[in-house]
């Protein structure tokens, strides 16, 4: 590998931000590569059908790339990605609101399968995507990114554009529902920061 490659990868956030916004192709690939696995998996935690989040996130990729001239770097370029994927996530969800259903009602868009016993941590997983999917729009978006993405209130209200104080708001209110759905009072954030995006 070539030295000026190394140094390519091994860049910042902002500094591969800032040689893509001059044109640089291999510090937006960089970039790109990055954070494609974090994309897709607000995306996933917004929409409950993997292929509408494998929609949105190849969406939010594309508007990274064409409007990453408009990052200013006041923020953190992954602020910046997360509102742009929480964005294409939302947009989707509209758009596949829209869309006749070819589903009978009380069918689900994946079935559950009678698949042989798998483990806790498997089936904690499940549970939780599943009581997750089930939330508000506005509290899995807040869950998610807190959750998930680690981001702190400060950032989430970024992201999202809203105030501080509602961002704690759905947070709680959406941890609460978790909690409920899960049957877990003590506490679903545990649950839900375990496992893997």
């Amino acid at each position: 590998m070539s030295g000026g490659r190394r140094a390519t990868e091994g860049g910042t956030d902002a500094e591969l931000a800032a040689a893509a916004a001059r044109g640089d192709r291999r510090c937006l690939e960089v970039l790109l590569e990055r954070h494609a696995d974090r994309v897709y998996a607000i995306c996933r935690r917004v929409l409950s059908d993997r292929e509408d989040a494998r929609d949105a996130a190849q969406e939010a990729l594309i508007a990274i790339a064409r409007r990453i001239s408009t990052f200013d770097g006041r923020a953190q370029f992954t602020t910046w990605m997360y509102r742009v994927a929480v964005n294409a996530a939302l947009d989707e969800a509209r758009r596949t609101g829209r869309r006749p259903s070819t589903l009978r009602d009380g069918a689900t868009a994946e079935p559950a399968a009678a698949d042989p016993p798998v483990d806790s941590a498997v089936a904690d997983r499940v549970d939780i995507e599943r009581a997750l999917a089930s939330l508000p729009v506005e509290f899995r978006v807040a869950v998610a990114l807190r959750d998930l993405a680690g981001l702190d209130y400060g950032e989430i209200a970024a992201v999202l554009d809203i105030p501080p104080g509602t961002v704690r708001s759905r947070i709680a209110r959406g941890r609460g529902l978790l909690a409920e759905r899960l049957g877990n009072q003590g506490g679903p954030h545990d649950r839900l920061t375990e496992r893997s995006p």
